[in-house]
């Protein structure tokens, strides 16, 4: 018996299709936002899903601008998080401060027309990276609450 010569090509070709099912994150992480549902169908270049890579997570820490006199890259931090208290802590190091303050970048930057010229103390972003096996121990996700503490003696 000899298979015509259309079967092997058809079934490469559902060998191909079936490939093109599988998507493949480029990084390890977590899905923290999936913007399609099962069975739906999707075009090419739409947006499916928001993949958080949690082994790299880090810690923006918003200090008062008065708090940043002695901060320096490379300084130690020890944290403590909302979701695990204070029986676990964190360490980590400073990588650096953001270019400005959360309010200059705002979308819509608060504006007073009124007259009254009331300081207001602004924060300025601090950018602090966690040592990997305490993240790997004790996963954090996005938008957690933190205490962070650093030490500016060093």
């Amino acid at each position: 018996m000899t298979i015509p010569k259309r079967f092997p090509r058809a079934l490469d070709k559902a060998r191909l299709n079936l490939s093109r099912t599988i998507i493949r994150a480029p990084i390890d992480g977590i899905v923290s936002q999936r913007k399609v549902q099962v069975g739906q169908t999707v075009q090419p270049g739409q947006s499916l899903m928001t993949v958080t890579p949690i082994a790299q997570a880090y810690v923006d820490a918003n200090f008062k601008e008065g708090q940043l006199a002695e901060v320096r890259p490379g300084q130690r931090v020890t944290l403590t998080s909302d979701l695990y208290g204070s029986d676990v802590v964190f360490h980590g190091k400073v990588n650096g401060m953001g270019g400005g303050t959360g309010s200059a970048f705002a979308i819509i930057p608060a504006q007073n027309a009124t007259g009254n010229w009331i300081k207001v103390v602004q924060r300025v972003p601090v950018r602090i990276a966690l040592d990997p096996k305490e993240l790997a121990a004790h996963p954090l996700r996005v938008g957690l609450s933190m205490t962070a503490t650093i030490d500016t003696r060093e």
